[in-house]
């Protein structure tokens, strides 16, 4: 079996107040999933489990994500996520915190046999 890729969906997330990474985080995989309804695991008559979702966050501290707290996120399908630096924070003008924003890839896979005719 073959790892295809069939879907990429992007996100954009924000935690304004508490500079929460992992909120930021949640926030951006959620924009990323729940701008688009897709039934790709139907089309190709795969059960909605057999998914392999790759997620891919920047955040410009990775290390301040809890990813075992965004896998619940997920309804179903085997999800797989990795932080790295990226994204943006944004200090206030008035001194009184930062910004955080992150950036999500949700990548949709399946195993499938290539056809060869």
């Amino acid at each position: 079996m073959a790892k295809t890729r069939l879907v990429h969906q992007f996100g954009m997330g924000t935690s304004i107040r508490s500079l929460d990474y992992t909120q930021a985080c949640d926030r951006a995989i959620r924009d990323a999933l729940w701008h688009n309804s897709l039934n790709v695991a139907d089309a190709f008559d795969f059960p909605r489990d057999a998914m392999l979702i790759d997620v891919e966050l920047g955040v410009q501290q990775p290390e301040q994500v809890d990813t075992q707290a965004l896998l619940g996120i997920f309804p179903y399908g085997s999800p797989q996520i990795s932080v790295t630096k990226g994204g943006l924070d944004i200090d206030k003008p008035d001194g009184s915190g930062t910004c955080v924003i992150a950036n999500a890839a949700v990548i949709v896979s399946f195993d499938m046999e290539p056809n060869h005719d």
